[in-house]
């Protein structure tokens, strides 16, 4: 993934460098030294709104309120998005050792991705990323040290979904691309659905005369769309015995890849199934230029391409 080095928070105590700087005080002094990147658990947030931290090794360090947050958070959120990270693991950097208890910066580890990783993103770039929080229109992601973007609801699938709670849950690793760099703020946005295959990957799955469960999504008076994967939905007749996040059975009439359809027949309702929010995605890669989700013989072209502007892009 593009950003290795500064991985979202909870991510670095899985890496193998974190390891010689868990010992004890020695090792947080050669942290401050070097300016390593740790992270620890937030266990309390003071009436002054300082976090207090785990160390890696033990004990306990302190990161005051104005070093919590990077200056890419507005001064309206920075309260809650303080109070938010207790339990919850936090990187920083030692920022002074000469009291009695360590005196820690998570701006000053954000401020460090931000230069070297997030401000380099650009389109296409597949990264790993944390869900942080869910609102009616995306989810907002970790995608590193803390650093949060958008998710759009519309980029999270093909298959469209009335909330985001459909596709994440809070605290759940995904892989995300970058939609568009960052702006004057710093920030990015990203999209999801490029990850989770073509209209073909997904047709292939199904064949006609087959009886599979699906998840109603919308109803309209001409007809139920009903997903079969969350890049993939079919429609099948009106029915009023049905509404959405049903679960049901349907009866796979016909596949037409010219017209990128799977018409279906509602069988009956079936228990409900939990979503679908684990993931097999369907790029290895680390960056890509397009993405075509339409099969070649359908006239109707669904694609994205994302506006690389590296200079040592070769198409």
């Amino acid at each position: 993934m593009k950003n290795n080095l500064y991985p979202p928070e909870g991510y670095l105590t899985r890496l193998g460098h974190m390891r010689e700087y868990a010992f004890g005080p020695k090792e947080i002094e050669r942290a401050f030294q070097n300016g390593a990147i740790l992270e620890g658990k937030a266990f309390r947030c003071t009436e002054d709104h300082d976090l207090m931290v785990r160390l890696p090794g033990g004990g306990t360090g302190v990161i005051p309120y104005e070093e919590c947050v990077n200056g890419s958070v507005r001064e309206s959120a920075r309260e809650i998005a303080v109070i938010s990270r207790v339990g919850k693991h936090v990187c920083f950097k030692v920022a002074d050792i000469s009291g009695a208890v360590p005196l820690l910066s998570r701006k000053a580890a954000q401020d460090e991705a931000q230069e070297n990783c997030v401000n380099k993103l650009e389109p296409g770039d597949i990264i790993d990323a944390v869900v942080t929080h869910l609102e009616p229109f995306g989810a907002f992601c970790d995608i590193g040290c803390g650093i949060i973007s958008l998710l759009p609801i519309d980029a999270m699938s093909v298959s469209r979904i009335t909330h985001p709670r459909d596709r994440f849950y809070t605290g759940q690793r995904i892989k995300a691309v970058i939609r568009t760099s960052c702006d004057a703020d710093g920030r990015v946005s990203l999209t999801h659905k490029e990850l989770l295959g073509t209209w073909e990957e997904n047709a292939s799955l199904f064949a006609p005369g087959q009886a599979v469960t699906g998840i109603v999504r919308s109803v309209e008076k001409y007809g139920v769309f009903v997903e079969l994967t969350p890049n993939l939905a079919g429609l099948a007749e009106y029915t009023e015995d049905v509404e959405a996040g049903d679960t049901v059975s349907v009866y796979i009439k016909s596949v037409i890849p010219q017209k990128m359809k799977v018409k279906l027949v509602i069988l009956d309702k079936a228990e409900r199934e939990a979503p679908e929010r684990e993931y097999e995605y369907r790029f290895d890669g680390d960056s890509m230029q397009s993405w075509k989700y339409s099969p070649d013989e359908c006239p109707r072209c669904v694609e994205t391409v994302f506006q690389y502007t590296k200079s040592n892009w070769m198409p």
